[in-house]
C-alpha cells in the first residue's frame, strides 16, 4: 500500500478544480498573558502577532494549489478592506479569484481567533469571534461566475459552510454543469446531506451525519449502516464520514472501510482538516485513484495539517514523509 500511495503524489498535480462555497478571512490574534484583568477574572494579553489566512471554502482551494493543481475560487466577498485582503491572500496562494463575486451589499465574513502564547509549544485558543453576513445572497451573479469557471475544469468541489452561498438553486446548477462538462462533483458539507443527491462524493463529519439522520451513531455497525443508506439515498459513488480522532469511514457500492487516524499523538489544531480531506480525495480521484486509495492519501494529509496552527496545507514532500513514517 505504501509504495502505491507514494506513486499517486506527483499525479495530484496538473489538474483544475473549481471550488464553490462560503469564503472567510481567518484572523489569528496571538498575545502573551501578562496579568489578570482588574475588570474581570480574565487574562490580559499583549498582542505579539496577527496572522491572516484564507478560510472557509478558500481553504480547500489552498490545499489544491499546494499540491500542484489549479484552484478556481467561486464565492462572495464584500467591497470592503477585508474582501480586498482576502483576494490578495488568494492570489498569493496561486488561487484564481476571477470568479469571486464582489457584492457591495454584503460584508466579507471574518472569523477571529484569540490565542494566548506561553510556555507551551503552541498558543492556546481562548475565544473565537465570527462576523458573518447572513443577509440574502444574490444567486444570479454566482451562477454566472460558476458557469464560466467550470470551463476546462475536471472537478467541482462544493464547500458548504452554511453561510448562504450554497443555495438550493446553486446546488442544482452544480449538477447541471457537472453533467454538461463531465465534471467529478464533490461536496464537503456541514449538515444537510440530503441536499446533495446525485453528487459523486459526499463528505461530512460524524456529528453532521448524525444530525442529518436524526440518530446517534456509536458503533461501527451503526456507522456502516448509515453510510450504506446514505450512499443509496443520495445515489452517490462514495460517502466519506470524518470521525476526528477515530479516523474516517468510507462507504462505496459493495464495500465499507474504516481508516484509523494516521496521526493521533501530535494533534494541536483540527481547524481545516476536513477541507484538506475533501481537496485531496477530489484530486486523487480525478487523477485516477480509487476512492480507497484517495481516502488513505487524505488521511495522511489530514494527519499533517492538525500538527500546525490554523488552516494549514500539506506539501507533496510532507505527504511523502507521512506515508513513509506513519
Amino acid at each position: 500500500m505504501e509504495s502505491g500511495l507514494l506513486s499517486w503524489i506527483p499525479r495530484l498535480a496538473g489538474h483544475t478544480v473549481v471550488v464553490l462555497g462560503d469564503v472567510f478571512l481567518d484572523e489569528y490574534l496571538i498575545g502573551r498573558a501578562t496579568r489578570l484583568s482588574r475588570e474581570a477574572p480574565v487574562p490580559v494579553l499583549e498582542l505579539v502577532r496577527r496572522i491572516h489566512l484564507p478560510g472557509g471554502a478558500a481553504n480547500p482551494a489552498r490545499n489544491i494549489t499546494a499540491l500542484g493543481s489549479q484552484a478556481r475560487q467561486v464565492g462572495l466577498v464584500g467591497a470592503d478592506p477585508a474582501g480586498t485582503q482576502l483576494r490578495a491572500l488568494l492570489r498569493a496562494a496561486a488561487i484564481d479569484d476571477t470568479a469571486l463575486v464582489v457584492d457591495p451589499a454584503h460584508t466579507t465574513s471574518i472569523k477571529t481567533r484569540i490565542l494566548a502564547e506561553g510556555s507551551l509549544r503552541f498558543p492556546q485558543q481562548l475565544v473565537r469571534l465570527d462576523q458573518v453576513d447572513h443577509s440574502p445572497v444574490d444567486e444570479a451573479p454566482l451562477a454566472r461566475a460558476l458557469a464560466q469557471a467550470v470551463v476546462g475544469a475536471q472537478a467541482l468541489l462544493v464547500s458548504n459552510y452554511r453561510a448562504g452561498v450554497v443555495s438550493d438553486r446553486l446546488v442544482a446548477t452544480c449538477r447541471e454543469l457537472a453533467r454538461a462538462h463531465g465534471l467529478f462533483l464533490a461536496v464537503d458539507t456541514q449538515g444537510d446531506l440530503g441536499r446533495f443527491g446525485g453528487f459523486h462524493l459526499v463528505r461530512a463529519n460524524l456529528p453532521d451525519t448524525e444530525a442529518t439522520l436524526g440518530q446517534s451513531l456509536k458503533t461501527e455497525d451503526e456507522i456502516q449502516r448509515a453510510g450504506v443508506n446514505l450512499l443509496r439515498e443520495l445515489v452517490a459513488q462514495a460517502v466519506l464520514i470524518g470521525r476526528g480522532g477515530d479516523g474516517m469511514s468510507l462507504c462505496v457500492p459493495g464495500a465499507y472501510y474504516h481508516l484509523p487516524a494516521a496521526n493521533r499523538t501530535e494533534v494541536y489544531d483540527v481547524t481545516g482538516a476536513g477541507d484538506t480531506v475533501a481537496a485531496v480525495v477530489t484530486l486523487a480521484v480525478i487523477a485516477g485513484a480509487s476512492f480507497l486509495e484517495a481516502a488513505h492519501l487524505a488521511n495522511y494529509a489530514a494527519g499533517l495539517v492538525v500538527r500546525r496552527l490554523g488552516n494549514a496545507v500539506p506539501t507533496p514532500d510532507e505527504l511523502r514523509w507521512a506515508i513513509e513514517h506513519w
